[in-house]
């Protein structure tokens, strides 16, 4: 980019054919307007320059900026790169103030690409900004914006922030919640009382996310055999004939590999992924896979109608991922889930009471 200050007098001594496709680098105040940074002069704004400057309108310097070959103006640099940045589910904005706002397409879970978004960030003068992995996201809602900072910048750095986005990316992308029929295990004896607790927290919750509670198997006995016997038929109605992808299962600790419950899931080939979360409150929750079906175990059910760790898993099931070892340590950076982190929650837990 080429750049000089011009004086009033400097500036009335050009003819329009120098100034067409400057670019201001300071905001200007013609007569009552204001003309603001960044603005590319047209023909018409150039003889308007002109005519103040002419009369002796201007009391101030003008700075100006010229394209080198090659570059770009922010706005078409931001909007190629915010092209390449977004990925499914988002949506651009007009830009506003040389920034592009990347918007969520539909309800559903942000994912956010950490690598190749801090390659981005590494180029001057290129700016990628985000909210957090993982986060769940209404329709609209602002997921990410993109900048340059200067009002010309070289086109070969913009492309390289390109090929970064398109190589490791999306960067950003909001997975839909897909509509499921999610039944429940009860595994464990559960006061009725808690019970019905459960029943109306699975139902509001998995309605907010566009799914519908399938009911409850209860697969509980005083003896232990007959858990295991009813558990092992209840897994495999619900996983291996049925299919539901994901399962709920209450009153399982995951703590215990002799509880019945874990002894049918073995028996069958399923496998845990993860013994509990690193967040609290919600830190015994658990994962296990059998099948194609992801199972969330809910040791105390009393607290599913609650906030915790598990309204930050179960909305990532309800969009189809298959959530590993690795992606649920994540949940360790910002786990400690106190009122101050509700943002990162569905809006149906945002208001909802923390156990103790």
């Amino acid at each position: 980019m080429r750049s000089r200050r011009f004086s009033p007098d400097e500036l009335a001594a050009l003819t329009p054919d120098e100034l067409v496709d400057a670019v201001l680098l300071a905001t200007l105040r013609l007569g009552t307007r204001r003309v603001g940074k960044g603005t590319r002069l047209d023909r018409a704004l150039v003889h308007e320059l002109l005519g103040a400057a002419e009369a002796g309108f201007l009391t101030e310097p003008v700075r100006l900026g010229w394209a080198d070959s090659g570059d770009l103006h922010e706005d078409e640099a931001a909007h190629r790169l915010a092209l390449a940045v977004g990925g499914a589910g988002v949506d651009l904005r007009p830009p506003h103030l040389s920034r592009i706002d990347v918007a969520a397409k539909w309800d559903g879970v942000l994912h956010v690409r950490t690598a190749p978004l801090g390659a981005i960030n590494a180029l001057d003068p290129l700016e990628v900004f985000t909210l957090f992995h993982a986060q769940c996201m209404a329709a609209g809602e602002i997921v990410a914006s993109v900048k340059v900072a200067p009002h010309l910048v070289p086109g070969d750095v913009v492309r390289e922030g390109i090929r970064i986005a398109r190589e490791d990316g999306p960067v950003v992308e909001v997975r839909p919640y897909r509509a499921r029929q999610v039944p429940a295990i009860v595994a464990e004896a559960i006061d009725e009382r808690r019970l019905d607790r459960f029943v109306v927290g699975a139902t509001m919750k998995l309605e907010a996310l566009g799914s519908r509670f399938a009911g409850l198997v209860h697969a509980w006995a005083a003896a232990p055999e007959v858990s295991a016997a009813r558990s092992r038929s209840a897994l495999e109605r619900l996983v291996l004939e049925e299919r539901h992808p994901v399962v709920l299962v209450t009153g399982v600790s995951a703590g215990d590999p002799l509880s019945p419950f874990c002894e049918a899931l073995a028996a069958l080939g399923g496998t845990f992924v993860r013994h509990g979360v690193s967040a609290h409150p919600g830190s015994m929750i658990w994962i296990a896979r059998l099948g194609g079906s992801t199972l969330l175990g809910l040791p105390g059910c009393g607290m599913f109608s609650m906030a915790t760790a598990a309204d930050l898993v179960l909305p990532r099931l309800l969009t189809g991922e298959m959530l590993d070892a690795a992606a649920l340590a994540e949940l360790a950076h910002g786990g400690l889930l106190g009122k101050q982190m509700r943002f990162r929650f569905p809006a149906y837990a945002r208001e909802l009471e923390s156990p103790e």
